[in-house]
């Protein structure tokens, strides 16, 4: 039973969602993003079309396996076809043997479909429609029926779209879930279409009309939305708070041409600001983990600037902004960022004003105020090294380093004495590579080592690493993960400086650094000399305090 206030969530990155474009699942993904959804504590999981391909057949094969707690996982398929029987159908028999609670029906709901892409007529259609639904009815599933196209339908010709509706109600269908397929819709439209489908269920329970969630026996009205207008989730908001107590989409927003609803976005809206509960209690907060979790397995980036859970969500450069949220969170936040696993960040530029400043070296010496000659010093320093091309904003490494040697906590762990890169560009097929040649002093001790790159920077890093790695051993972990150059005055032409910025990690934690020169390999030179500088001051303080490695 569903409870008022209540908004159940399906999510369907595993159906849907594969089918944006460069989203490509094994069937170990598809468990292991299963896995991470009924984590979060959605309500079902669309996991694919076993009547489609052999890898949904086997997923549906290994499924038992995941013991899942929260969630429900649903087969998805179309209606029956014209002139089959549900029973000698094929694919409706594969969509039983998937052996799920619950199945996802989809069914035409816009005449124009109906006679031009199906190509039968609109009474074949309402009885393809009733005859489906019914036949798992009848052999226990839960019944969720996707009115594909509804938005459109219910704008050509209302009464069919509606009748569609109308014929999976009566067959028994759990959930009615409209469907702005093309994702043209708009909220005033998608508004309009609710409240006629609201009316009609309601029609054989008045409760059915009161909001989300009313009514032990009126069927759930759904809301499937994409983001071809950039209006998904907006749709969702609007379709919920005219009654819809069903919303489904993907967690980081990938599907079909423009995506679907993001329901990384559209579910703290709802909690937080609508308060209606989507989520098992204490569930919201790990959703910024999840979410990026589920991106790294599809091996697509989360936006930087994805609401609530993507790393500009908090972030906050302006002094004006910074020192307001200091002193009052909400006069420029619209939420706690703990409240979806986020973090806020002060960005360290020209324009952060020095309480920005003094928060953020507190998190190494809390003695430290605004008025300190520390934040004093660091303002100006930051202030006269962006004027010379310098941005921080992307390096918080390296910011941090310039905190600690500003309070003197950074000792020298290495120097580099020297070091030399050639590029070598031989003519005919030969393939051009590049070597470096490095010397580093640690502690009196020198080392001498080389190595060779795909390119001069890869080369450097090789060796500056290989050399290091006698009494560090555990650089051996770090890796670049990204790497880019931006020329600061293109007015100077070849002679303008470059700003190098460096993302490293050691399969644990990610950190980016920056480097400035006019030469493009010192200024990598500073970026990874602090990279691996950063990397060694954690792990010192990791082992400081009993939890390293």
């Amino acid at each position: 039973m569903i409870l008022r206030n209540t908004v159940e969530i399906l999510d369907t990155t595993l159906r849907d969602g594969v089918q944006g474009e460069g989203i490509a699942f094994s069937v170990r993904d598809k468990l292991a993003v299963a896995e991470a959804l009924d984590e979060l504590g959605v309500s079902f999981i669309e996991a694919g079309n076993p009547g489609s391909n052999p890898k949904d057949l086997e997923f549906f094969r290994l499924a038992p396996g995941l013991r899942l707690r929260n969630a429900k996982l649903c087969a998805f398929g179309s209606t029956c076809k014209s002139g089959i029987a549900p029973a000698e159908d094929t694919r409706i028999v594969s969509l039983l043997e998937a052996e799920t609670e619950a199945v996802v029906i989809f069914g035409k709901s816009w005449d124009l479909h109906v006679t031009e892409v199906l190509r039968v007529s609109l009474e074949e259609n309402i009885a393809m429609i009733a005859e489906t639904v019914a036949f798992f009815k009848e052999r226990g599933r839960l019944v969720i029926f996707d009115a594909e196209h509804f938005f459109d339908g219910f704008a050509a010709a209302g009464e069919y779209a509606l009748s569609a509706v109308k014929a999976a109600l009566e067959a028994g269908a759990d959930r009615i879930v409209l469907c702005d397929t093309n994702g043209g819709a708009f909220p005033c439209a998608v508004a309009g279409g609710v409240r006629a489908v609201k009316a009609l269920t309601a029609g054989g329970n008045a409760a059915a009309a009161k909001g989300p969630g009313d009514g032990e026996n009126a069927p759930l009205i759904g809301i499937h939305a994409h983001n071809d207008s950039g209006l998904a989730v907006a749709n969702a908001v609007t379709a919920v708070q005219e009654g819809c107590a069903h919303v489904q989409g993907t967690l980081v927003g990938f599907g079909e041409r423009c995506g679907n609803t993001s329901l990384a976005s559209l579910i703290p809206s709802l909690e937080l600001k609508l308060k209606l509960r989507c989520l098992p209690e204490g569930r919201l907060s790990q959703i910024s983990a999840l979410t990026r979790k589920v991106a790294e397995i599809a091996n697509v980036s989360i936006s930087d600037d994805m609401p609530y859970v993507g790393a500009h969500a908090f972030s906050h450069k302006a002094g004006m902004h910074a020192d307001g949220i200091l002193k009052v969170r909400r006069s420029f936040e619209h939420i706690d960022p703990a409240a979806v696993g986020n973090d806020r960040r002060f960005l360290m530029s020209e324009v952060v004003g020095r309480s920005a400043i003094a928060d953020r070296v507190k998190r190494i010496e809390p003695s430290i105020t605004k008025d300190h000659p520390v934040t004093i010093a660091l303002s100006g320093k930051i202030t006269n090294l962006e004027a010379e091309g310098w941005a921080f904003e992307g390096a918080d490494a390296s910011f941090e380093l310039m905190i600690r040697r500003e309070l003197g906590l950074c000792g020298t762990l290495f120097r580099i004495e020297a070091y030399r890169v050639v590029s070598e560009h031989p003519t005919g097929a030969a393939i051009a590579c590049s070597h470096a040649w490095v010397k580093v002093l640690v502690g009196g001790q020198s080392e001498i080592a080389a190595a060779e790159g795909e390119g001069p920077v890869n080369a450097l890093d090789g060796a500056l690493r290989r050399a290091l790695t006698r009494f560090y051993p555990d650089l051996r972990l770090v890796r670049l993960e990204d790497y880019k150059v931006r020329v600061i005055d293109g007015k100077d032409a070849t002679a303008a400086k470059v700003r190098v910025l460096i993302e490293s990690t050691d399969g644990r934690r990610r950190w980016n650094t920056v480097g400035v020169s006019a030469d493009i390999i010192d200024a990598s030179r500073a970026a990874l000399v602090d990279s691996i500088e950063y990397k060694l001051i954690c792990d010192m303080e990791r082992r400081r305090d009993g939890i390293f490695p």
